[in-house]
């Protein structure tokens, strides 16, 4: 659900996005989009950092090159949250699930880059 706030400044409307562009958006599943988008926005710089080619990439992860080339070009769609984590550990980084109480009645997912 979007939580974005309407605000007028100087007679101009200002749409105050929430910290879910997804949701602003009404995509469907907006949460796991997003969480979807952060685990291959890190893979994507994992592969500039570890200097790979899409091909060496792929090899390491796993998966197909044209697989590579669409998740470094922003479409995910065709992977599974749980394969993105593995791409990342083959990449050689450290993936942390963290389970705890939700301060409100609904928990959410988050993905914090360390």
């Amino acid at each position: 659900m979007s939580r974005m706030r309407r605000e007028v400044i100087g007679g101009t409307e200002v749409l105050w996005s929430s910290d879910n562009i997804y949701a602003d958006m009404g995509i469907p599943n907006a949460e796991r989009f997003r969480i979807k988008a952060d685990l291959a926005i890190e893979i994507t710089l994992a592969i500039r950092r570890l200097g790979l080619t899409q091909d060496a990439a792929a090899r390491r992860m796993g998966i197909p090159q044209p697989r590579v080339s669409a998740l470094t070009n922003g479409d995910f769609t065709n992977l599974s949250e749980r394969k993105l984590m593995d791409c990342l550990t083959r990449l050689g980084y450290d993936v942390e699930i963290s389970v705890r109480p939700a301060r409100e009645g609904t928990g959410r997912l988050t993905v914090a880059r360390g």
